[in-house]
C-alpha cells in the first residue's frame, strides 16, 4: 500500500498555500504521483494525506484527476512526522492483522518518480525490512549546495518503503519518547531493528522546493509523457 504526503506548505517554492496543488505541466503537482501509483503493480491501496482544513480540496482534486480510483484520505499533522504517525494510526488494524505488509511513503513534492522506483522500494523492503533511494550529494539536480559535497554523503529521496508492523511499532515508541524524525527512515533507524537498505535514487526524481524547480519538473514530466 502507498501513502502520498501532501500536508506541507509551499513557501520556498513561492506558492501562496499548499504546493501539492501547484499547477505543474497542466495538473496539480500531487496528481502526478497519485496517477503514477495507479500503474504500480505492487500497490493495491493509496492513502492521500491532506493538510487539515483541505479535505474537500483533496477530494475534489482526486475526483478530477484520477476519476474512478479508490483513494483513502487522512488528515496530516503539524509536521511530516506527525502526518506519518496519523496515517499509521489509521492503518493500525490492517497492519496488525497482516492485511498490510509493506508501507510505501512518498512526497507529493516529488512528482517525477516513475513506477519502477516504487516497485523497487517495495521489493527491497520485503527482502530486507526497509528501503530508501539515495544519491551522492554531488548528483543533485537542483544546485542547493554552495560548497562541494563530501563524496560519502548521500541525498535521501522518496519513495521509501518499510515492513509495516515494525514501522508501526517504531512510530508508537517514538511517540512515547516525543521523537520527531526528519523523514521516515530516521524514525525506523532510531526505534526498530529493521535493516534499512539503500538503492540507487534517480537524478530526475527531484523534490520541488524552490521556484526554479518548477520549470525543471515540467520539462521532465513533458519528456515522460512523450515517452509513454
Amino acid at each position: 500500500m502507498a501513502v502520498v504526503l501532501a500536508a506541507g506548505m509551499g513557501t520556498r517554492v513561492g506558492a501562496d498555500g499548499n504546493k501539492a496543488y501547484l499547477p505543474l505541466a497542466g495538473r496539480p503537482m500531487a496528481a502526478w504521483s497519485l496517477d503514477t501509483l495507479t500503474r504500480v503493480r505492487v500497490v493495491d491501496r493509496i492513502v492521500f494525506v491532506y493538510r487539515p482544513g483541505e479535505e474537500q480540496l483533496a477530494r475534489d482534486m482526486v475526483a478530477a484527476e484520477i476519476p474512478g480510483v479508490a483513494v483513502e484520505f487522512v488528515a496530516g499533522g503539524d509536521s511530516r512526522h506527525g502526518s506519518e504517525l496519523n496515517v499509521l494510526r489509521y492503518l493500525a488494524a490492517d497492519i496488525e492483522s497482516g492485511a498490510v505488509d509493506v508501507v510505501l511513503i512518498h512526497d507529493a513534492a516529488r512528482p517525477v518518480a516513475g513506477p519502477e522506483m516504487f516497485e523497487r522500494a517495495v521489493s527491497v523492503a520485503r527482502e530486507s525490512g526497509g528501503a530508501i533511494p539515495a544519491l551522492p550529494m554531488s548528483g543533485v539536480l537542483t544546485a542547493e549546495l554552495s560548497a562541494p559535497a563530501h563524496p560519502r554523503l548521500v541525498r535521501v529521496q522518496t519513495p521509501q518503503a518499510f515492513q509495516a508492523a515494525p514501522l508501526l511499532t517504531a512510530y508508537r515508541r517514538a511517540d512515547v519518547d516525543g521523537f520527531e524524525g526528519t523523514d521516515t527512515s530516521s524514525c525506523v533507524e532510531s526505534f526498530s531493528d529493521l535493516a534499512v537498505q539503500t538503492f540507487p535514487g534517480e537524478l530526475r526524481n527531484l523534490k520541488v522546493t524552490f521556484a526554479r524547480d518548477v520549470a525543471i519538473a515540467e520539462r521532465l514530466l513533458g519528456v515522460s509523457a512523450d515517452s509513454t
